[in-house]
């Protein structure tokens, strides 16, 4: 059996191990590192929800899970549109332009009209009644108060600023088209008298199956 004295000193040797262990544990208990500076530790932060201005604080970015916006509070541009009407007054579709880089975007969705390629225009008046005569004079048709094609800018050559294409469509009446402009401007949608949309039954002109005011 070993001696009273020969158990002192063997505790008297554990003893520094013990206390090293200890402040070890401490350290360690909070996910903490140890910092270089006396009597610091680095922020931890753990599952629970980020302490207000935090984020901030640290330059980083908005909360996971929060929506942001940028500094014009959205994704998208500018926008105009024209509700498309036939000449008995049924719904015909849309046509959506949207400012974007490089122009703008125009967007038709058509639907009721004959199959086959239709043209689309963007006319120079913001008018569509039926029966009407054009601003020019002449006899009465259908959606003739929409004036001609619209040329913005001087532009005088064909195809006109106004013309946004064919559009295809399909049996049981529906097409579409996206097309990005730079032959005219949201601004010229909105000048002067206004402007409209005509889809015709053929692809440069011909009658007008369908008109909608730019608004």
């Amino acid at each position: 059996m070993a001696s009273s004295s020969t158990r002192r000193m063997s505790w008297r040797a554990l003893a520094p191990i013990v206390a090293i262990a200890a402040v070890g544990l401490s350290a360690c208990s909070n996910s903490e590192e140890p910092s270089d500076t006396p009597g610091t530790t680095p922020p931890v932060w753990t599952g629970s929800a980020a302490p207000e201005g935090a984020d901030e604080a640290h330059g980083g970015s908005a909360v996971p899970g929060e929506a942001t916006t940028g500094a014009a509070g959205g994704t998208g541009g500018a926008e105009h549109s024209a509700e498309l009407r036939t000449p008995a007054g049924a719904a015909a579709g849309t046509v959506t332009f949207t400012e974007v880089d490089g122009g703008v975007e125009a967007t038709v969705e058509l639907e009721g009209m004959p199959v086959g390629y239709r043209g689309v225009h963007v006319h120079e008046v913001g008018k569509c009644e039926t029966n009407s005569t054009a601003p020019t004079g002449g006899e009465p048709g259908n959606f003739l108060s929409a004036g001609g094609h619209l040329q913005a800018g001087g532009n005088t050559s064909i195809p006109e600023s106004g013309d946004l294409g064919a559009v295809v469509v399909r049996e049981g009446g529906s097409g579409s088209l996206t097309v990005t402009t730079e032959a005219f401007t949201l601004d010229d949608l909105q000048g002067g008298d206004g402007t409209s949309v005509v889809v015709h039954q053929e692809t440069a002109g011909g009658e007008r199956l369908a008109c909608g005011v730019v608004s």
